[in-house]
């Protein structure tokens, strides 16, 4: 069963009602990012019951020691954890001497909160009935800034319903944090120095093994009945904490209020020894800017963000609340300003899979960033990959390949693999494709070639020379054979001729030696720079094509399909439509082992590779292999139902793509896996994206231009969206009977609609 406790509306979040059961999925779902910090929606004041803290500075990571035995040589020297990072947010709070404690309140009366999407900011209200009889109500709103990056704002707000009272706040820093996935409370940081100014706290810190530097400040402002009090705090500090103590006498009915500025400023951004005054600016700032200009400063810099991003349904609430939800926690995560992050699986919302990049940037988000915002954005993306080039022979060196090959990480930080499970890091080789997919989909799509002489090709070259290495020829067959991979299925490991692998490894070779040659013919300076750089020669370019010419794919000639890999048909192959629901998700109810052993598959495999080269095969292939495989799907990745929807959509079911949509869409807001007090699924968020503006929308680049073929789920009376294409904005609006496209530029575009030209002028909407 689903969680369902999510009320639908077009631009919030809400939930209605304590439950102490659902605290930590709400920690999740209600979390707030600003692309350089983020925390899940922990409780600001004491809370005894069942909680996950997590606040997080993007790019600060730690390097876990692995502990493996002798005989995996090449294995990762550390696994990297996402840190949680010293708590600026906490506000213990007292009513006549006895704690706000929602665990032990007699009773908790009109619980809400609201994440506001459209504006940035989240809110939690209650009236609570507190063991000593006295009843209050509490509001509390709290955002990231997207303007000041370095900052967050918390309004904590109480009224005594049922008499007079002393109310204490006690907003206080706390560097002595452990992680949620730390064994034996192990602590990644260590407190270099705790200092207060006034009334302005500062901790610095530094993680241990890295040595990032970070210094987490706070400052507040007490108010009541809106008007600012002045209240000299008493101060409490010690080893890793400060605590300062704010008390009022209120009457019943007044409301006082306490306004919190806190946040992080990192080495990162500033030199070490100018941390605490670049914590005092950020202070001076926005303390004297006062919590309502904050507050309206957010409101526009999230209108600016939606204004491009925005998909808008008429018709599904429900459907229009999940693309939203996925499109803020996207721009949350990153919003690519700095080429030195990157999005994690996680976001800001939990610390599973402990690493910031994953192949998730390269086969889903690109296209989003690069759509919603603008070709630097997702150069940038692609840069940070081709910093990494070095890294990555590196990796490739340990298993023991040579000449400059480069196998990229499954998981890191900073280039290094950091993934802690062999049959991931040795064998999920097909990431390696998904960075030259990603190089190829942005020069199809911006139209700038000058990405692959600069710095794609060299990425390009060590890619192809790891697929020639890791290839071996089979006398038997007369064909090149890649063997024990694991493919985009990872319910099944170790196993020969992965077909998505064989067939991505062959494309970039084959993608290579076509960039090779127009690089030579149109950017000869740097052709040979690259030859230079590379010592590539004709002699192995050779070798390479060779491979490609013989590469192996298995198929079966009973069900005319190729095969997930060459031993799949000699599994019992049962639907998952037989699968008793007593059983799911099988990832939480079986073994490993024999999940090995299913017909089950985690996510798209062979149909990952149909989307990512749909041009290659016709539509009754991928009807067929759709057929053939979808049947056997439990979608138990969150990166399995996007590609669905967007096939079925382009098979013209509607009704199975609106099905496929609405689960990658509400994965999260609906905990379809049960695991969503882990953190959301951020990077399966941008296939989300993908599955109205690819699937519905049918857009792809044709021949360098943007070409259509819309469809529209039963029932919706309109979706829009919009596109930055090549510096161009073309907003796109389905209906039922009529497609109209408007276009904000200088010059006109041509587009193809079902396969006709269209030409759009600018301001001047066309209806097809």
């Amino acid at each position: 069963m689903n969680q369902d406790y999510i009320k639908p509306n077009n631009w919030s979040i809400l939930e209605e009602g304590f439950d102490a059961e659902r605290v930590e999925a709400s920690e999740s779902l209600f979390s707030l990012g600003n692309g350089a910090m983020g925390q899940r929606a922990n409780f600001e004041e004491y809370y005894s019951g069942d909680t996950f803290q997590g606040s997080y500075i993007a790019g600060v990571y730690y390097p876990d020691k692995t502990k493996v035995g002798w005989w995996k040589n090449g294995y990762p020297e550390y696994f990297a954890k996402v840190l949680n990072a010293p708590n600026w947010i906490g506000i213990n709070v007292f009513i006549n001497g006895e704690a706000l404690d929602l665990a032990t309140c007699k009773e908790i009366k009109d619980f809400r909160r609201e994440l506001n999407m459209k504006e940035g900011w989240y809110e939690r209200s209650f009236t609570a009935v507190m063991p000593n009889e006295l009843v209050v109500a509490v509001k509390v709103t709290r955002f990231l800034s997207l303007k000041r990056n370095e900052l967050g704002v918390i309004n904590y707000e109480v009224e005594v319903k049922n008499g007079d009272a002393t109310v204490i706040f006690e907003p206080y820093l706390d560097s002595g944090i452990t992680n949620e996935d730390a064994n034996w409370e192990e602590k990644f940081w260590e407190t270099l120095e705790v200092k207060t100014d006034g009334e302005r706290g500062f901790i610095t810190a530094k993680t241990l093994k890295t040595e990032f530097h970070a210094t987490s400040f706070m400052q507040s402002r007490l108010f009541k009945n809106g008007r600012g009090q002045s209240v000299e705090p008493t101060e409490v500090n010690f080893d890793e904490k400060i605590i300062f103590r704010y008390s009022t006498d209120v009457k019943k009915g007044e409301k006082v209020a306490l306004h919190k500025f806190g946040g992080y400023v990192t080495d990162m951004n500033h030199k070490r020894p100018d941390l605490l005054n670049a914590a005092s600016t950020v202070l001076d700032t926005s303390v004297s800017a006062g919590f309502e200009k904050l507050l309206q400063e957010q409101k526009e810099a999230w209108a600016s963000v939606w204004e491009m991003a925005d998909i808008s349904i008429e018709g599904d609430v429900k459907a229009q609340q999940g693309i939203r939800f996925n499109i803020f926690q996207l721009n949350q995560t990153y919003l690519g300003e700095d080429a030195r992050l990157n999005i994690g699986p996680k976001g800001f919302t939990g610390e599973k899979y402990g690493g910031s990049t994953y192949w998730d940037t390269e086969a889903y988000c690109i296209p989003f960033y690069m759509a919603t915002k603008d070709q630097h954005v997702a150069r940038n993306l692609l840069t940070y990959r081709y910093n990494h080039l070095d890294k990555a022979i590196e990796n490739a060196k340990k298993l023991g390949f040579s000449n400059g090959a480069a196998l990229y990480p499954m998981v890191t930080m900073n280039g290094e693999e950091s993934h802690n499970e062999w049959e991931i890091t040795f064998e999920e080789i097909h990431r390696n494709g998904a960075m030259v997919v990603a190089i190829k989909r942005y020069v199809d799509y911006t139209g700038d070639f000058s990405y692959i002489p600069e710095k794609g090709l060299e990425v390009m070259i060590a890619i192809a020379r790891f697929w020639q290495q890791r290839a071996n020829y089979s006398t038997k067959k007369d064909k090149f054979v890649i063997l024990g991979v694991t493919g985009p299925n990872e319910y099944e490991n170790n196993v020969n001729n992965n077909w998505y692998t064989n067939y991505i490894a062959k494309w970039c070779i084959d993608y290579c030696m076509a960039s090779l040659e127009k690089v030579e013919k149109e950017y000869t300076s740097d052709h040979k720079r690259i030859l230079d750089k590379t010592g590539l020669s004709d002699t192995e370019i050779g070798g390479w094509k060779e491979i490609s010419e013989k590469m192996y794919f298995p198929y079966s000639e009973e069900y005319k399909v190729f095969m997930q890999q060459d031993s799949f048909l000699d599994k019992e192959i049962i639907p998952v439509s037989e699968l008793s629901a007593s059983q799911r998700p099988i990832n939480q109810k079986w073994s490993w082992d024999r999940i090995l052993r299913s017909c089950y598959i985690k996510q798209a495999d062979v149909l990952q590779g149909f989307y990512f080269f749909e041009d290659h095969f016709s539509k009754e292939d991928l009807e067929k292999h759709f057929d053939f495989y979808e049947p056997l799907t439990v979608h138990e990745s969150s990166l399995s139902p996007c590609v669905h929807s967007i096939q079925a959509a382009a098979l013209g079911r509607m009704e199975q793509a609106y099905k496929f949509y609405l689960r990658t869409s509400r994965l999260d807001l609906d905990d379809y896996n049960n695991e969503v007090k882990e953190g959301c699924h951020i990077t399966s968020m941008a296939g989300t994206w993908m599955s109205i503006v690819e699937g519905f929308g049918g857009m792809r680049v044709v021949d360098g231009k943007l070409s259509f073929n819309p469809r529209i789920p039963d029932g919706w009376e309109s979706y829009s969206f919009k596109l930055n294409f090549r510096n161009q904005i073309l907003k796109i609006n389905v209906a039922p009977q009529k497609t109209s496209f408007t276009l904000e530029g200088n010059e006109t575009l041509e587009i193809l609609v079902k396969g006709n030209p269209v030409k759009v002028e600018p301001s001047v909407p066309v209806t097809v």
